[in-house]
């Protein structure tokens, strides 16, 4: 078995790639930036948001107790009538990125360290470099995607973003092949 210390420098270097492949989808190509889409009423909503005090969390409306409750005539009538929607609160305060960008760098690296894992499990040391880009790629795309299709499914995000989601995720899978395969102990 691969020893974990042969798999450190492959780690950070496929977050590392996933974070400068991140940063190009988003500060130069910029696909999502079309992924948001502001309110017409915005600051209507703003203000009966700031109103109700809600503390950060994730909220449904209209909200239901139970399946029960779900089933009533009541509930029935107001998911007719709209609207529908799953709404995550931050934190009130200016935005920062940097906090966001070390949680994302963190992330990539717990990613990274779990693919690592199956690799272990799964590749000797001296496997070829198509093998390794082969397991590690697919492994790295179901972290960095597949649970985009669950968020589509129930809590309505549009699938044509989640596709992007999901090509973003296949290109972190890519990456992160090419630096397992690439620095994969050779034996």
């Amino acid at each position: 078995m691969v020893p974990w210390s042969a798999l450190l420098f492959p780690i950070l270097a496929s977050a590392a790639l996933v974070f400068v492949v991140s940063s190009l989808i988003h500060m130069v190509i910029k696909w999502h930036q079309s992924d948001y889409r502001k309110l017409p009423n915005e600051e209507e909503v703003r203000a009966v948001l700031k109103r109700s005090a809600a503390a950060p969390g994730q909220y449904i409306v209209p909200h239901c107790k139970d399946s029960k409750d779900a089933c009533s005539p009541e509930m029935a009538q107001k998911f007719a009538e709209g609207p529908n929607l799953v709404m995550h609160l931050r934190p009130n305060g200016p935005m920062q990125l940097g906090p966001f960008l070390g949680k994302w760098v963190l992330y990539t690296v717990v990613v990274s360290a779990l693919v690592a894992y199956v690799a272990r499990i799964a590749l000797p040391a001296g496997t070829d470099y198509m093998q390794v880009f082969r397991v590690v790629g697919f492994t790295a795309w179901l972290a960095y995607a597949w649970q985009g299709p669950s968020d589509s499914i129930w809590k309505g995000k549009p699938w044509s973003i989640t596709a992007k989601e999901m090509f973003d995720g296949l290109l972190y899978g890519l990456v992160t092949a090419g630096a397992f395969g690439w620095l994969w102990p050779r034996g």
